[in-house]
């Protein structure tokens, strides 16, 4: 792992040099207090005071160079000004010429501006992160929160560069001014989409890109996923280039996580339905939906665990599960048997490959456009949840082929069939398997074939990790101690069994997770249930169904675009989280059949409520808990987005569970039923929020 400290002394500009901060020296004082701090000579608030002052001498030493050379960099452009509005009375193209280099320069030195800029912000953030991981508490939180909220703000020149992007904006407009000389005078501002193709422009753009992170809402949809983590790694420590990027392999797993979703959800709104035809109540609907949550509780951890040594088998496996579940599922009609239907859905979650698809986006695709996979996958899911219903609603036909029923109840077995094959035969023609998967099982193999040539003994099969550690020891001489103990001891060793992950918990994660179980809970409980209740007391039809589930379904993209463009830019997610969490309480009060009557009106309204927000808190609670989560979650078997997705399908699970029971108190008892465990867990995950508030940024 490159030290930092190393590179920003080789990539700064020695003209500048005495400007930039000294994270050396900051790192050193840093030791110090924790050696203090264990001695007793000094106590934590001592150390949050002076390490405060410290930093901001450091910041302010960067913002003051920088808002010199800003100034600079304006008067140039001004003087620039002068010559190029003089240029407008006559045409000499030399003059022209002229006056558009000098820009170019001015921009050039811009960029090298820029450059100082993205240092210092990686310097800043990086001592902060490892302030926190010494001393066991997020200052990085308060420290920003206090400095860039205040009105005198030393951060904002920093973080969000206004000063420098009105720079870029007043050189490209001068710039696209000259190039236009002959012609139309084209504004910028007028036309934003015209793009000015000029190399220098092109680097600022770039370097401006880099600095201000212009995808809020891809960075909130990937941490929505659990793909991108808070902490994003910046490009030197991407490990996955141009070169090995597959975009078509990137597709497919877009593609299982598309076509997993429809299957969850095409056959609840005729699942009630198909029970009834077996001979069975209408209730066990939620034992037929959830019985497919049931065996991902199981195949997330082993499909986690194969993605370490492969993506191509784990994603073969899977079609061919759900190809195999989805044909039980359609035979089980003309077999007249409960079982075959349940074994089918059973045979449809162990083929539930989410954890390798999550898996690829953040190991497989580069960081530039990780973002946007990430968005992708959440976007997938979104469709597929939306495509599932519908396509239910569409299939309301029957007909027989050789003494095989195809009706609503079987038809979406048969389509799910179809689609697995069609997606088994593009996988096997155009997946690539990443090239670091190769490369270890290459040396794996290479390994394998050594040891059977060397003797059996086991002590020489203890020998090789041995040299290996060593040699890695000697290769992390560079590394100062702290920073060897930082990475190899706490970063680089991800939890080996579920008892090890959850030790790795603090009481920020159990909320979190804990308010993933309550939503997954809640909105399993309404689709679940859905055909049951609008039949029982509007007399809705299987197609109405299917387009109610649908039209929940397509509120998720927008509600994402929403949040993560606009709501999160406003609110902390903490205050987010808490007001997400009381309006799905709301919803969910809003469901109970209090009067004689119920009215459509009033189950829509509530639906759409508690959905809505259920799909906002969610967006926000993952986004938290790969803030607060151990850097130790974020890779390995046993990471952070297995163990949200444990917590889901175990909640998808009790919530099937409590609808089949709550169906033997009859369907006139089943909605009041099944909203009082929901009213329950989500009063207790507002409590315990309010318990951690204070330690969610």
């Amino acid at each position: 792992m490159v030290n930092f400290g190393k590179v920003l002394v080789s990539d700064q500009l020695e003209e500048w040099k005495e400007y930039y901060i000294n994270y050396k020296m900051m790192k050193k004082k840093l030791k110090h207090y924790v050696q203090q701090t264990q001695n007793g000579g000094r106590n934590h608030e001592q150390v949050l005071k002076e390490f405060s002052r410290m930093l901001d001498d450091q910041i302010e030493k960067v913002v003051l160079f920088l808002l010199k050379q800003q100034g600079h960099l304006a008067s140039r452009i001004e003087k620039l000004g002068e010559q190029r509005a003089m240029l407008t009375e006559q045409s000499d193209i030399s003059q022209v010429s002229q006056v558009r280099e000098a820009y170019r320069q001015v921009g050039l030195d811009l960029v090298k501006l820029l450059r100082f800029v993205d240092m210092n912000a990686t310097g800043i953030r990086k001592i902060l992160k490892k302030f926190d991981k010494r001393f066991g508490y997020r200052f990085t939180d308060y420290y920003v929160s206090t400095r860039a909220n205040h009105p005198y703000s030393q951060l904002q020149p920093i973080f969000k560069q206004v000063g420098i992007v009105a720079v870029a904006g007043a050189l490209t407009r001068n710039l696209a001014s000259l190039q236009n000389h002959q012609g139309s005078f084209t504004s910028i501002y007028d036309h934003p989409s015209i793009t000015l193709k000029d190399p220098v422009i092109e680097q600022i753009n770039h370097s401006v890109q880099k600095l201000t992170h212009s995808t809020t809402f891809l960075k909130f949809l990937g941490q929505h996923a659990l793909i991108v983590p808070e902490d994003v790694q910046t490009s030197s420590d991407d490990l996955v280039d141009d070169q090995s990027y597959h975009f078509m392999s990137l597709m497919l797993n877009l593609v299982n996580t598309f076509l997993y979703m429809v299957n969850t959800y095409i056959i609840v709104p005729t699942a009630d339905d198909y029970s009834v035809s077996l001979g069975a109540a209408a209730t066990v609907c939620g034992v037929i939906i959830g019985s497919m949550a049931v065996a991902q509780v199981f195949s997330s951890v082993y499909f986690s665990a194969w993605s370490n040594k492969s993506y191509f088998r784990p994603l073969v496996f899977s079609s061919i599960m759900l190809f195999s579940g989805n044909l039980l599922y359609a035979l089980a009609y003309d077999l007249n048997s409960i079982t075959v239907l349940i074994l089918g859905r059973l045979l449809c979650g162990l083929g539930s490959a989410r954890a390798v698809n999550r898996r690829y986006i953040s190991d497989c695709v580069p960081l530039k456009i990780r973002l946007k996979a990430s968005a992708g996958f959440v976007s997938a899911s979104a469709l597929g949840m939306a495509c599932g219903p519908a396509l239910a609603g569409l299939l309301q036909t029957e007909f027989k082929i050789y003494g095989v029923t195809f009706n609503q109840n079987t038809l979406p077995g048969w389509v799910m069939c179809l689609a697995w094959v069609v997606n088994l035969i593009w996988l096997w023609i155009s997946f690539k398997e990443p090239d670091h998967i190769a490369k270890d099982n290459a040396a794996n193999t290479q390994s394998s074939d050594s040891s059977r040539r060397r003797s059996d003994n086991l002590e020489d099969g203890l020998a090789q990790p041995l040299l290996t550690e060593e040699n890695e020891r000697r290769d992390e001489n560079v590394q100062d101690d702290d920073d060897k103990e930082e990475d190899r001891k706490e970063c680089h060793k991800p939890a080996t069994s579920l008892a090890a992950a959850y030790r790795l918990l603090t009481p920020s994660v159990k909320v979190q997770l804990l308010i993933y179980f309550m939503l997954k809970f809640t909105m399993e409980i309404l689709l679940s249930e859905s055909s049951v209740v609008t039949s029982f007391y509007f007399n809705w039809s299987t197609g109405s169904v299917a387009i109610f589930l649908a039209v929940l379904g397509l509120t998720v993209l927008p509600v994402n675009i929403i949040v993560g463009s606009y709501i999160t830019n406003l609110f902390e997610d903490r205050q987010i989280l808490v007001a997400s969490e009381i309006m799905v309480l709301i919803g969910i009060a809003a469901s109970f059949h209090f009067t004689s009557s119920y009215s459509i009106p009033q189950y829509v309204t509530s639906a759409i409520i508690t959905f809505v927000f259920a799909e906002v808190l969610e967006g926000v609670n993952l986004s938290l808990l790969s803030r607060v989560m151990s850097s130790r979650l974020s890779r390995g078997t046993y990471n952070g987005g297995l163990l949200s997705t444990e917590a889901g399908t175990l909640a998808r699970v009790a919530a099937d569970v409590t609808i089949t029971a709550a169906g033997y108190l009859g369907q006139s008892q089943l909605l009041n039923a099944t909203l009082v465990p929901s009213l329950v867990i989500c009063l207790a995950s507002i409590a315990a929020t309010f318990g951690t508030y204070n330690s969610l940024y």
